[in-house]
């Protein structure tokens, strides 16, 4: 009998494992991925095997609006902020191919955070304006990850809006939910103030200094309010992907009256349980899941709450279905509480003004004063609470004369009045309002909710005022 070597069979062996791999790996079907818009998420992935996902996706530098009448030149990945959300299955097979519009000033990249690998992808991506990249990478980890451009100055390019989520879905998915969402926020800096209106260029100093004027929900103050808002029904399970684009600053995510049921902790595989607020870095993601168990309207916020307030970091999550008073009853008694010492006070927000060249501006400009100022009391379709606050909608305290609104937004308003032939008697702060703020208020309120239309001026604010 002839002896073989064992150098042979160990030479025999390698060459059978090579060639299996390589039969493997070519018999990955090919597909596309599925890139959706903020705040829409592709559809789960249904398969059992991995798969060679082929990716697409551009970078644009565009002008796109961060606030009513404030404009700002975005650097995006797929033509939004956040970028197009992607979604994978662990081990798949990723072939990303980056594309820099021909129009771009600068070379852009990625840094994929679920990518294993120099740079992140960041390295093998750089592109110039007009051209292409291709590099391959294997999704090994399941998890939320953020993506982001990594060109110098990388914080410049992030802060112009460059990042995005990508879901690496665990080998046996996710468990199915009824809704799914997505959300990033982000810091931006600006030349002007908040709300300073027209094209605002980027300032290097504020970002140093981590002085962010704007902190938004995807992209932009109002993004994800009132049309635009999430929605979801009584009974559902939500799913959130929130992420923290950065640069700076650390998200406190919360969603005001609601607790998160399930949190992957940074989006990864660690589970925490009822959760009120969950802390997402710069840089990092977290999957927040939630049942809605009654209607109204929920706010989304970062609870370091002055950026929702003041800084635009809020968004509404619309629910719609049948009231469950043995979950929560709403208002049941209210009685007035004036203690000795109480009196009208002063609530000081102010910024640059925006100014509105036509009724519709004013209407639409009005509605994020109402939203940052008012909504709170008088609730977010002005029905106001009962004994407490009275009514905007359908008002004929302010049909019969609008510029009692702006009194009352100007100098307080204590003592009793009658709305709607109900009496209330309760205690409305000054609002530190400028005049075209106030304008833009009470026209936004006299046309909407049942109310008679018309329109007031910055001119008759300013002669109240005196």
């Amino acid at each position: 009998m002839k002896v073989i070597p064992i150098t042979r069979f160990i030479c025999l062996f390698a060459l059978i494992g090579f060639l299996s791999n390589s039969t493997q790996a070519s018999e990955l079907k090919t597909e596309k991925a599925i890139l959706t818009a903020p705040p829409m998420v592709p559809p789960a992935i249904n398969r059992d095997h991995s798969a060679k996902v082929v990716i697409k996706l551009e970078t644009k530098e565009q002008i796109g609006s961060i606030a009513d009448g404030v404009d700002y030149v975005f650097w995006s990945f797929g033509e939004t902020v956040p970028g197009s959300f992607i979604r994978v299955r662990e081990g798949d097979e990723i072939e990303f191919h980056l594309s820099n519009h021909p129009s771009s000033k600068m070379p852009h990249n990625i840094d994929l955070h679920a990518v294993t690998g120099p740079g992140g992808g960041a390295e093998s991506s750089f592109t110039a304006p007009g051209h292409t990249s291709t590099f391959s990478f294997k999704a090994l980890n399941p998890g939320l990850y953020i993506y982001h451009c990594a060109t110098a100055p990388v914080g410049m390019h992030i802060a112009n809006g460059m990042y995005g989520l990508i879901l690496v879905e665990p080998e046996g998915g996710l468990k199915p939910v009824d809704r799914e969402y997505y959300v990033v926020q982000g810091d931006f800096y600006t030349k002007g103030e908040f709300g300073e209106a027209g094209l605002q260029p980027f300032d290097m100093a504020k970002a140093i200094d981590e002085d962010a004027d704007y902190v938004v929900f995807n992209g932009s103050v109002g993004s994800t309010t009132n049309e635009n808002a999430l929605t979801a029904k009584v009974g559902e399970t939500v799913r959130l992907y929130v992420g923290n684009g950065g640069p700076n600053l650390v998200s406190s995510f919360h969603v005001i009256g609601e607790i998160f049921d399930t949190v992957y902790v940074e989006g990864g595989d660690l589970k925490n349980h009822n959760v009120q607020t969950t802390l997402i870095p710069a840089g990092g993601a977290a999957i927040v899941e939630f049942k809605v168990d009654v209607p109204g309207t929920f706010i989304l916020v970062d609870h370091s709450i002055f950026r929702a307030f003041n800084k635009g970091a809020l968004a509404m999550l619309k629910v719609e279905g049948e009231e469950q008073e043995k979950i929560f009853s709403g208002k049941q008694a209210d009685n007035v509480y004036l203690p000795e010492g109480s009196a009208i006070q002063s609530l000081d927000n102010t910024h640059t003004a925006v100014t509105a060249k036509t009724k519709d501006e004013q209407v639409r400009f009005g509605q994020r004063v109402y939203e940052s100022n008012c909504m709170a009391c008088h609730q977010a379709n002005g029905q106001g609470i009962p004994s407490a606050f009275p009514p905007l909608a359908k008002s004929d305290y302010l049909n019969a004369n609008p510029l009692l609104g702006v009194d009352a937004i100007i100098k307080g308003l204590s003592g009793p009045i009658k709305v709607n032939n109900v009496t209330y008697n309760s205690v409305m702060p000054a609002m530190g309002l400028n005049d075209q703020d106030i304008a833009n208020v009470i026209t936004f309120v006299l046309n909407n909710w049942g109310n008679e239309g018309g329109q007031v001026s910055t001119e008759q604010v300013a002669a109240r005022r005196k």
